[in-house]
């Protein structure tokens, strides 16, 4: 059976109990139309609400919400199963069926963005060519470990690898970027070591809601992330404004660069890169 995500806008914003009882209303009626909706997100201050069912149609997952409540989404997107998990990951869902913040109070519930992350071994192929293919699979073993191991202990969940670099998501933008300096610091303790099999990264960091302006999965948010990350220099870490915003009062280094034009967007960009050269506070 198909699944989709569908999305509630409410101007002024939302309350979780009002949610809370719509979803009770749906599942009242969902059976007669062989659907489930089994969680959402809820974002109460931008009254953003993110539904994720199984039904065996789009009309049919409406109609739930027609007749339960009378909340028609404004936009309702086939997803893949794996895919939605991999982004969202399987956070616990409180009684009322919304995410909650994994490790959060029972009042902390998770609001559905997400921090994309790529990292990017800088000219790969021309290492490959320099050093033969037996060292330049070692550097990427290397970086896989050092970033997975990030990943690990910072709450990041691994999407892809790339080939020459990882693409990861995370609930927190703060980790995210936390994630993003530590791998940069390894790889650099890395080079002071082994100054021979020495290699550069770059690595683009963007965030933003399940779905944006095209019916994709954080499609405009990977984009960015992916062209941030194409657009930092060697030992980089470049940032989307939305990702320093979340990371606000976080005491993270960050350093505005203004504006930049970036392939695939129409206007100009904010961007901000991450002095990683001392520790991140915690």
């Amino acid at each position: 059976m198909p699944t989709y995500m569908d999305i509630h806008e409410i101007p002024g914003g939302v309350s979780a109990e009002d949610v809370a009882k719509a979803h009770a209303k749906d599942v009242e009626v969902q059976h007669k139309y062989g659907v489930h909706y089994h969680k959402y997100w809820v974002n109460e201050k931008a009254g953003k609400v993110f539904c994720l069912c199984h039904a065996p149609n789009a009309e049919a997952a409406v109609e739930v919400h027609r007749q339960a409540h009378g909340l028609i989404p404004e936009r309702l997107v086939q997803v893949q199963p794996d895919v939605a998990d991999l982004f969202m990951g399987g956070s616990e869902v409180n009684p009322a069926g919304a995410v909650m913040l994994p490790g959060a109070s029972k009042d902390d519930r998770d609001p559905g963005i997400r921090t994309i992350l790529f990292t990017d071994i800088v000219e790969s192929t021309a290492m490959t060519r320099r050093m033969g293919d037996e060292v330049a699979m070692e550097l990427l073993g290397v970086h896989d470990k050092i970033v997975r191991d990030a990943l690990t202990d910072l709450g990041g969940r691994e999407i892809k690898h790339l080939g020459d670099g990882i693409m990861a998501s995370f609930v927190s933008a703060a980790s995210a970027v936390k994630c993003a300096t530590r791998v940069q610091r390894e790889v650099a303790k890395h080079n002071r070591e082994k100054r021979d099999r020495a290699f550069q990264l770059r690595a683009g960091v963007a965030a933003g809601e399940p779905v944006e302006h095209h019916n994709d999965l954080f499609g405009c948010t990977v984009q960015l992330a992916s062209r941030l990350c194409s657009q930092a220099q060697p030992e980089q870490i470049l940032v989307s404004n939305v990702v320093a915003e979340l990371c606000e009062g976080k005491m993270l280094p960050f350093q505005e660069l203004g504006e930049l034009n970036l392939k695939g967007f129409d206007q100009p960009v904010r961007a901000h890169s991450v002095d990683w050269s001392e520790p991140a506070s915690a």
